[in-house]
């Protein structure tokens, strides 16, 4: 059954910080909650582990009722089957690597052998006798992930897990726990702000905004067709015009867009990602660009970023430079002129608001 939240609303001092919000995560499933800083998702991670008294709504856990907002039922956490992973690990700073990871065990001797498996798998073995003022951030990070696990809970939970190492060291712990989350086939919720680790992790995901959740879906129908232009700023800065449509369609300075359902008439606007912004060097453009290209610019900066480049391309009728991104290398001179095109894939249609 995994965990199934059900209409959960909760209220501090009179202020209601989570509202309305319905989920599930079934067994072996990877869920990440994701949003901005206050929105509430650490406080549904805290509310289903029991560390909240629950105001409204439900909560299960595999086939059990954990809570209530009756509060006829409200199991403390150490009986709700949970194990909860803080952002700062909490590990216990007198036990070595191997008591803090066994330290929720009963004194089964298969589940010890797993951990041994397991700290092994995860390079943690050789640092068994450690305590963990001498751990690196990535090596707490994996003790902590592993005493949450060793129990065997039927859900995790996680709050921003990743969110204290280096950018080159989480791209690895994250493997990592995905590959061990995997194996053990429980339950998952992860809260973050980051949309790439929630893109990387999640089988589902869902986007929190005030406290009640936007958009639900896979990473991919998230990224693609985010439900509003909040959903759409998650995932990094956008490009933003303006105007009415015409036939279905809004011409820009840059090029058509498709509106469909929306009157002729409504002011709307257009968000375009940096990715969805293509150019290409008038020299180079075979006498016109592309077919449907739009308009010229000229560039005024591009710096590499590694593996894409990042250009501000200035251009009439905008009265701030395009962001674009260009696979590889693309470092045009400032002042080169350039045939800009959109690609649809990555141009969203709001209502102006």
């Amino acid at each position: 059954m995994g965990l199934r939240l059900e209409n959960i609303s909760h209220a501090y001092d009179g202020t209601d910080v989570v509202r309305r919000v319905s989920l599930a995560v079934p067994p072996g499933e990877v869920a990440c909650l994701l949003g901005p800083s206050g929105c509430g998702k650490t406080t549904l991670l805290r509310l289903a582990a029991g560390l909240e008294r629950l105001g409204r709504g439900s909560i299960a856990i595999g086939d059990r009722m954990v809570a209530d907002g009756s509060r006829r039922i409200d199991l403390p956490p150490e009986a709700r089957r949970a194990g909860l992973m803080f952002q700062d690990y909490a590990l216990f700073p007198h036990l070595t690597v191997a008591e803090n990871v066994t330290f929720g065990l009963r004194d089964r001797a298969s589940r010890r052998r797993w951990v041994s498996m397991a700290l092994e798998r995860i390079g943690l073995a050789h640092l068994a006798d450690s305590y963990p003022h001498t751990l690196s951030g990535g090596q707490a990070q994996r003790c902590a992930l592993l005493r949450a696990v060793a129990p065997e809970p039927e859900v995790l939970l996680l709050d921003e897990p990743f969110s204290g190492l280096d950018v080159t060291r989480r791209a690895q712990v994250r493997e990592q726990t995905l590959a061990l989350l995997r194996e053990t086939g429980v339950a998952t919720l992860i809260v973050t702000h980051d949309p790439e680790e929630a893109m990387f992790m999640a089988d589902r995901l869902w986007v929190m905004h005030e406290g009640t959740i936007v958009q639900g879906g896979t990473p991919a129908e998230t990224y693609l067709h985010p439900a509003d232009a909040f959903v759409a700023s998650l995932f990094g800065p956008l490009n933003r015009l303006s105007g009415r449509v015409r036939a279905g369609r809004i011409e820009t300075p840059v090029g058509a867009a498709d509106a469909p359902g929306f009157a002729d008439g409504a002011r709307v606007q257009v968000l375009v990602r940096p990715e969805g912004v293509q150019a290409v060097e008038v020299a180079n453009s075979g006498g016109g660009g592309k077919e449907g290209a739009a308009g010229d610019g000229r560039i005024v900066t591009a710096r590499l970023l590694g593996r894409c480049s990042h250009l501000r391309i200035a251009v009439e009728g905008l009265e701030e430079p395009l962001q674009a991104l260009a696979p590889g290398v693309f470092l045009p001179d400032p002042g080169t002129p350039v045939i800009v095109q959109l690609d649809g894939r990555h141009v969203f249609v709001f209502a102006e608001g």
